[in-house]
């Protein structure tokens, strides 16, 4: 009985942390390699998964209803951190506790969206880093037209909820006004999830625009590779926001690199569970943008890519 109290004081010494990791698509699939991006800075920061770390995985597999059960099974885990991905795990999360800090990963809006007072300062549990959702719209419609000269109509694909009502909002508001000055007419073509997405192509064919403009979604983003695919079925040029989707044998894209978001989190883990709160942990914006073009995939619709656009290119697929 005597030495309990050493017993005790010696397991609380050594215990472990535990990491939630909520993930909005699949673990399994090639869709998160975020996630091997944030595995591998955790690493390098030190923890040893199994060792000195415990993550608890929870995916939702593109279905966002699912994401509020899974943060109560983390909760029941009483995890010391939640890592998101991206703003509707952050959702979730955050709707479900005040108090355990919460890391979102490339949110669209953090102020807009509800989860931080400010930027330099969130002021709640939650903090973590911004793609700039709203605010590189324009330059990508823009990169479009670029491209496209004689286009008139596009194709806005979209997914209703993928962030918070403001956000989508002013996304579009942003395209809305940048096309009046492009010439361009807009048609915004849902899919409200996995299943609505053939038809949402579809629709999108039918109506025969010059090209396709995606809406920033993490659904959308794990499914990147169907639809690259549908894409190339009814031969349409596409814009997409991150340079995955041009790997995945996608046309054109352009902004944050995902990956650099995901390592930046592991650093927000790392100073969490060494004492720091996430209200005083300022939200980070990037500060660089990829502009990715797949010279293969634009010779199968017949199109040259302009030299001012290869010019600029931070990497050209062959």
């Amino acid at each position: 009985m005597a030495a309990w109290p050493l017993a005790a004081r010696t397991q609380q010494a050594t215990k472990v942390p535990r990491v939630g990791n909520l993930i909005t698509g699949s673990a399994s699939s090639e869709a998160q390699s975020g996630l091997k991006a944030f595995r591998q800075a955790l690493r390098e920061l030190g923890y040893i998964e199994g060792q000195n770390v415990v993550i608890e995985y929870r995916s939702a597999d593109g279905r966002i209803e699912r994401l509020p059960d899974l943060v109560r099974e983390l909760i029941d885990l009483k995890v010391d951190v939640i890592v998101a991905g991206a703003t509707p795990a952050g959702r979730a999360a955050h709707q479900a506790t005040k108090t355990i800090p919460i890391i979102v990963s490339a949110m669209g809006d953090p102020i807009g969206d509800g989860f931080v007072a400010s930027l330099a300062r969130p002021g709640g549990n939650v903090t973590g880093t911004t793609f700039l959702g709203p605010e590189l719209v324009p330059k990508r419609l823009a990169l479009l037209k670029e491209l496209l000269p004689s286009a008139s109509r596009v194709a806005v694909l979209w997914h209703p909820g993928a962030f918070g009502d403001q956000t989508m909002k002013e996304m579009q508001k942003e395209i809305g006004d940048a096309a009046g000055p492009l010439g361009l007419q807009l048609q915004f073509s849902p899919a409200h999830n996995l299943d609505e997405l053939d038809g949402a192509f579809a629709t999108i064919a039918a109506s025969r625009p010059e090209a396709i403009f995606q809406f920033p979604s993490p659904v959308l983003y794990a499914e990147r590779r169907r639809i690259v695919e549908l894409a190339a079925k009814y031969r349409i040029p596409a814009m997409y926001n991150a340079r995955e989707f041009v790997e995945a044998g996608g046309l054109i894209g352009y902004g944050t690199n995902l990956d650099e978001l995901s390592r930046r989190g592991a650093m927000y883990v790392d100073r969490i569970l060494k004492g720091a709160k996430p209200s005083e942990l300022p939200v980070e914006q990037p500060n660089r943008f990829e502009l990715v073009v797949n010279l293969k995939t634009a010779r199968a619709l017949g199109l040259t890519i302009p030299p001012s656009i290869l010019a600029r290119a931070d990497e050209v697929i062959e």
